[in-house]
């Protein structure tokens, strides 16, 4: 797969540094939504002492060695079952830069997912090939499953709550993942994405939100807007074209569709450019501490309890046993 290249300049962003409701400059509500309830299975983890620690760690996977930074929760109990975050870079960014959240530090760590989730959340900051995700032969797909059972196996994680997330090229990854592992993760959250990762699969329903700038010009916002009718077709929404702000304007506008129940589908398209953490009323800015973007991924992903819609098993399981790693 040709992969379209993308030029990103460290500093400008902020990691280096019913009817459908529609709402604009950030005031939304959401409905918690849930479909046919299944209980989420306990992980080898719950109850054990755990081995894992906050760092970086090391593992092999696809025969390659490959990174990711793991953060736990402060006061993690072994007997709660936490939600499992991935936060996918750029490119050009690191793992480091999603960690860290660059100049707005831990107000814009894991794309502002430490801030929100107030220690409800297991935290891990993943590292691309060559600082991107071109997927090749679905080995980062691997490394994700590799990741998941690693820490499954030792901390308790409520099985039902695995959430996706990324900025560009971290959001076209984010997208192969609501493709081919629709039935591991409950959600993905793409910012500005758009195929760059592939899509195996991608015919199952899974709750998606997709955030794109009007004037995007390194990935066109019509990109993201594929992206997110993969998942309309997929999830029965109601068929729509969601109203956009105006250039110009310093807003974004939010919208939900009506879509089949336990798979929702949310767009928020907002008046600015390539970046994910945009600022209403402040043309150009990125800040990490200022953002709307942050509160309105947390409220996506924290409107689902740990019950899940039927679905059939992944057409491609990951094997069982975890993949050996070492701590730096």
């Amino acid at each position: 797969m040709k992969v379209p290249k993308i030029r990103h300049v460290a500093t400008r962003w902020l990691a280096v540094l019913g009817a459908a409701a529609i709402v604009a400059v950030g005031t939304l509500v959401i409905t918690t939504m849930t479909g046919p309830s299944a209980s989420a299975a306990p992980t080898a983890g719950c109850g054990k002492s755990p081995t894992l620690r906050n760092g970086t760690y090391n593992i092999q996977s696809s025969g390659q060695n490959r990174s990711f930074i793991l953060r736990i929760p402060d006061g993690y109990s072994n007997t709660r079952a936490y939600r499992l975050i991935f936060a996918y870079h750029w490119r050009g960014g690191t793992m480091n830069d999603v960690s860290s959240g660059g100049s707005s530090g831990t107000a814009w760590s894991y794309y502002g997912m430490q801030q929100q989730s107030n220690n409800s959340a297991i935290l891990v900051a993943p590292q691309g090939i060559g600082n991107g995700w071109a997927n090749s032969g679905g080995q980062d797909i691997t490394f994700t499953d590799d990741m998941i059972r690693m820490i499954e196996n030792d901390l308790c994680v409520d099985t039902t709550q695995l959430f996706a997330m990324g900025f560009s090229y971290g959001g076209g990854m984010s997208y192969a993942i609501a493709c081919s592992r629709a039935t591991v993760f409950r959600g993905v959250v793409a910012y500005s994405g758009a195929q760059l990762s592939g899509c195996s699969g991608g015919t199952q329903p899974i709750a998606y939100f997709g955030i794109h700038g009007i004037s995007d010009n390194v990935l066109n916002i019509s990109s993201g807007r594929a992206l997110r009718d993969t998942f309309v077709r997929n999830n029965g929404c109601a068929a729509q074209n969601p109203r956009e702000p105006a250039q110009g304007s310093g807003t974004h506008i939010t919208t939900l569709y009506s879509c089949r129940a336990g798979y929702p589908v949310q767009w928020a398209a907002f008046d600015g450019g390539h970046g994910p953490g945009p600022v209403d009323g402040c043309s150009g800015c990125e800040d990490g501490v200022r953002t709307w973007t942050k509160a309105e991924a947390w409220r996506f992903i924290s409107q689902f309890d740990s019950t899940q819609p039927t679905s059939p098993p992944p057409s491609t399981p990951p094997p069982s046993t975890p993949p050996r790693a070492s701590r730096t």
